[in-house]
């Protein structure tokens, strides 16, 4: 019986062992830089966190002058390291320090990175807002809001100011003088000589003052008067009883009759000093003659008493 040979064996053999192999390697271990980063979470830390029960934000209460803490969880689910760089954004972003503005958090790992926000001594009362932001490696960014609310005694105060009535607008300034955010509702009427010409109640303006804020606006007045003296009132009104009013007066006169009535009076200006010149021209021409019929007489005296002296 002859002896077989290797390539004589039926192709079943090693041939589809190595082709599986390949193929199971490839299932099994894809490409590291397909899977670096891919994934990582930034949530504020506690129990619960990134889970059914964890935060939506982070929250944070005091009063001026106090340092609040929280912790922010980063979770690297692959397989590689990843770096993460942490700053603070908003209102409350300056306010944010960090452990470590910059951390590296080690394949599938959850780094909890503490952190602090310092309320300065003349932080306004009442609630702002902020975020912390996270971004990895190839700048991709996670973003966590901040809520502060800052204890102290709340004061709603608000002006309007700078009113201007110019043709068919209105103009005038609103400004926060409190410490706390105002949604102003802004009442408008103008009363003329024979009675009121507008008269608009309050409304709600598509406007949200911060404390400190002052903003420039009109109002259009598209049938204001022709020919009249009108006074413009404003009154404003936010939440917590802030509420203030100014008024403003114009006059509407055509431009026509106006330049009419300025000619007019140039005539009459005009007319009326020819005339005086001529008067004062006739008298002068009267005093000269009165002048050189005086003046032989005067000179005759002298000479008549000289000839009866002789």
């Amino acid at each position: 019986m002859p002896r077989s040979t290797p390539y004589e064996r039926p192709p079943s053999t090693w041939y589809v062992r190595v082709l599986a192999a390949l193929v199971l390697v490839l299932l099994v271990a894809p490409p590291a830089a397909a899977d670096e980063g891919a994934g990582w979470t930034a949530r504020p830390a506690g129990a619960g966190s990134g889970g059914r029960d964890a935060r939506p934000y982070v929250y944070l209460e005091g009063a001026p002058e106090t340092v609040l803490q929280d912790r922010l969880s980063v979770t690297n689910p692959a397989r590689a390291p990843l770096t993460v760089r942490l700053r603070g954004d908003g209102r409350a972003g300056p306010w944010l320090r960090f452990a470590a503005d910059t951390v590296t958090v080690p394949a599938r790992t959850r780094a909890d990175v503490p952190f602090a926000l310092a309320l300065p001594g003349n932080a306004t009362p009442g609630d702002l807002a902020g975020e912390i932001v996270a971004s990895a490696n190839g700048g991709e960014e996670r973003r966590v809001p901040v809520r502060v609310r800052v204890g102290g005694p709340t004061l709603a105060a608000l002006t309007v100011e700078d009113v201007e009535v110019s043709g068919r607008t209105i103009r005038y300034a609103l400004v926060n003088r409190g410490n706390t955010p105002l949604r102003p509702r802004l009442a408008v009427r103008a009363d003329g000589v024979f009675g009121p010409l507008l008269d608009r109640p309050a409304r709600p303006l598509d406007v949200e003052l911060a404390p400190g804020r002052r903003v420039e606006r009109t109002e259009p007045w598209p049938d204001a008067p022709a020919l009249d003296s009108v006074t413009v009132r404003l009154r404003v009104a936010a939440e917590g009883g802030a509420r203030d009013e100014a008024t403003a007066s114009a006059a509407y006169v055509p431009v026509a009759p106006v330049a009419g009535g300025g000619l007019l009076v140039l005539g009459v200006l005009a007319v009326l000093g020819t005339g005086a010149y001529r008067r004062r021209t006739r008298k002068g021409v009267r005093e000269a003659e009165a002048d050189d019929e005086l003046q032989p007489a005067e000179e005759a005296r002298p000479l008549a008493k000289a000839g009866a002296e002789s």
